[in-house]
């Protein structure tokens, strides 16, 4: 079964990037471009996972993140942090919020299929990170 994914960032660019290297390891890529359109996403579509950019308008990333788990829809879905601005104090505050990980922008494509791959709880296979021995 094919596991879905929502994206969750403003910056159209980041959006694009993550969803065509996360089509490319054969996911099926939801997209919103802010907080309220990934609520509204995540409730109807009950993505196995969704990536969060911490730092958005209205209400940003760890608003979203408290509104998901608070709704008995959305409450289990794991969630990763993005973000422009990372340091450890960043790091810390995404995690006790309740996120599984943390990925720094720029995104670097092996580090973040490694990272979806371990909050799916899906095995890493020595040539996984490359599909259909892309390189």
């Amino acid at each position: 079964m094919v596991k879905k994914i929502l994206i969750v960032d403003d910056e159209p660019q980041i959006v694009l990037l993550l969803s065509s290297r996360l089509r490319a390891s054969h996911y099926a890529i939801l997209t919103a471009y802010d907080p309220i359109q990934g609520f509204k996403q995540a409730i109807e579509e009950q993505p196995d996972l969704i990536i969060l950019d911490i730092r958005m308008p209205a209400g940003g990333g760890e608003g979203l993140l408290h509104n998901l788990q608070q709704h008995v829809r959305t409450s289990l879905i794991p969630v990763i942090f993005i973000t422009a601005h990372p340091s450890e104090d960043v790091k810390n505050a995404a995690m006790a919020a309740g996120a599984v990980d943390f990925i720094p922008k720029p995104i670097d494509p092996d580090e973040l299929l490694r990272k979806v791959k371990s909050a799916l709880g899906e095995p890493m296979l020595p040539n996984s990170l490359f599909p259909s021995g892309q390189k």
